[in-house]
């Protein structure tokens, strides 16, 4: 390495951390590969993995480069609070996925994916409406971690940004291709300790390496009085409440995360979740942490770019051993999130593509199913490459797609709950919450006047929406319906006139109380219900042999199915999208 400002690894040291990261990854996998692989054990590793390895896997699909570098980016802009903003809010989704969780794998004990619960529960268009969200998602989220390693890759090498990306997306594609959702799971413990280990020697180094207690007094001027309240306001509208609605949406829409829902053992659901809570907030609120001294040293990150910004912190005031962990922990962290985007692309072609609308539960193929989702890890990992060229920023895109989610929330957790929730209310909703949160999200109509009025009247409803879900998962239904009233009442007479001032809170916030609105307004009336029963008749092991059996009990009608299988609602609203058998198991 030369110079102290600009500190570069040689090509061939950039080469060989890589080939130690992602050779040693690979090598763990192989010691799990299967001469006969099995295409339940490649999405969902047999629905039994224990305590260790599915808290290290939530906590590093959930900690990703963009974490790291979003975090840093919230501390830059928005001072002290930032990170808090976003690690702690970040670190509490987690929390709140278990008691909605343990109802998911209750009624779903042997799923592979929450659209393939859908399918079961309603029919064909919601479960394809989860699906593409999730297809959507993921894939931004895999352009998202290629950024970030193509970027340290450029800051830190002589090789460029594109190199960069490719030399990252072959080495995760590498390992992951290998043995699917097993691979993911199982090198993410590994990845976690080195990231846990990284974080604690490296953050403090920087800190003393700056000057720190001294820079914090010297560089207080270069920080605005909103950057330098813990209580700032700017914080909490710009980065804070974005951020708990988004995150609520990916924790319950997300694929990678019920990917792992399902893998659990069942009785290990809340412990995982909650280690996952602790480790992910300390980890990202530290790291993070450098933007805010970023912040009073007034550092520049190169071309304005944020996503340089930790890089250059990193190459600026570490040595090159520290330098090199530094390195690895991100590589690490990117890693860990790219393998589970590309697991959970795979068993979404798996099980939702292939295994319910191409080939239909009764005939599908388990080593076809195999196949499609390796092709499916092939052609993710083109189009991320691709699209990484564009360089977009990280911060916005996981607001964005937050956001976007945001209008699943509701319809998808009423579906768990809720017998009364039909196929079209669930459609219906979530177009109605897009159609609405696409023109707020982007101004593509001004929001004054009367307009503007509407936005924050169904903003300060989603405010009530996303409070009252949180509080329904842990305390019930009374609860919820009491703190989402108290929510809209306290918050009304502040919000409204002014709220749709805040573009990127309020598409997320209408989004939410959209599709709960609609969603609600036309169930509410319908007389008869599910028999959540069916979903755990419906749902099941694709390689099972004796799956058969029960299919054959299903698709006669069992518990209310009618004579083709799909389930039968009275009012005609359910699964008349759903022409294959809803009723088997796979």
């Amino acid at each position: 390495m030369s110079g102290t400002e600009t500190a570069q690894f040689s090509a061939v040291v950039v080469v060989g951390l890589l080939v130690f990261f992602y050779g040693g990854t690979f090598l763990i996998s192989t010691r799990i590969g299967k001469k006969d692989e099995n295409a339940d054990g490649y999405m969902t590793g047999g629905n039994n993995i224990g305590f260790g390895i599915s808290a290290a896997s939530m906590t590093a699909t959930w900690i990703w480069a963009a974490s790291m570098y979003a975090s840093a980016t919230s501390g830059y802009t928005y001072g002290i609070s930032g990170p808090i903003h976003y690690g702690l809010w970040g670190a509490l989704m987690i929390l709140f996925i278990y008691p909605f969780g343990k109802r998911i794998r209750s009624v779903a004990p042997k799923a592979h994916t929450l659209a393939e619960v859908m399918y079961a529960r309603h029919g064909r268009s919601s479960q394809l409406m989860l699906a593409g969200s999730n297809i959507v998602g993921s894939l931004i989220s895999l352009m998202s971690n290629f950024i970030a390693g193509g970027v340290l890759i450029s800051l830190l090498s002589p090789f460029n940004f594109t190199q960069g990306v490719f030399a990252v997306a072959a080495g995760v594609l590498l390992y992951t291709l290998w043995s699917g959702f097993r691979a993911s799971v199982l090198t993410d413990f590994v990845q976690v300790v080195a990231m846990l280990g990284a974080v604690a020697v490296i953050v403090p180094f920087i800190f003393f390496a700056a000057g720190f207690p001294a820079a914090f007094e010297t560089g207080a001027e270069n920080l605005t009085p909103q950057q330098g309240s813990f209580f700032s306001s700017e914080a909490f509208m710009g980065q804070g409440a974005p951020y708990i609605a988004a995150v609520l949406a990916y924790a319950i829409g997300n694929q990678t995360i019920a990917q792992r829902l399902f893998a659990v053992r069942q009785s290990l659901i809340k412990p995982t979740f909650v280690t996952a809570t602790v480790g992910y907030g300390a980890m990202v609120i530290g790291v993070g942490m450098l933007g805010v001294l970023a912040l009073y040293l007034g550092f520049e990150p190169s071309g304005g770019d944020m996503n340089n910004l930790i890089p250059e912190m990193a190459s600026t005031y570490l040595p090159p051993v520290l330098l090199a962990l530094f390195f690895i922990m991100i590589i690490g962290a990117l890693s860990s999130t790219a393998d589970s985007d590309l697991a959970a692309l795979s068993s979404i072609m798996m099980a939702d593509v292939y295994g319910q609308n191409v080939a239909g539960v009764k005939k599908a193929n388990p080593r076809t199913m195999l196949l499609v989702g390796r092709v499916t890890m092939v052609v993710a990992t083109a189009l991320a490459v691709a699209f990484a060229s564009l360089q977009l920023s990280i911060l916005d895109l996981l607001v964005f797609v937050g956001a976007l989610w945001g209008a699943l929330v509701f319809p998808v957790l009423a579906s768990f709950y809720w017998e009364k929730v039909t196929n079209r209310a669930f459609t219906v909703s979530v177009l109605a919450a897009l159609a609405v949160f696409l023109p707020v999200r982007f101004a593509w109509i001004p929001v004054d006047g009367v307009f503007g009025i509407v936005v924050d009247v169904l903003s300060v409803l989603g405010v009530g929406v996303v409070l009252g879900l949180m509080v329904f998962g842990f305390f019930g239904t009374r609860a919820a319906k009491i703190v989402g009233v108290l929510a809209v009442v306290v918050s009304a007479p502040f919000a409204i006139g002014s709220l749709h001032e805040y573009a990127t809170l309020c598409g997320s916030l209408v989004a939410y109380s959209v599709s709960t609105v609609i969603c609600w307004a036309m169930s509410v009336r319908r007389r008869d219900g599910f028999d959540f029963a069916l979903i755990a008749q419906r749902t099941g092991d694709f390689d099972d042999g004796s799956a058969t059996d029960t299919a054959a009990a299903g698709a006669n009608g069992a518990n209310g199915a009618n004579g083709d299988g799909v389930p039968h609602q009275p009012d005609g609203t359910g699964s008349d999208d759903a022409p294959e058998p809803a009723t088997t198991t796979h």
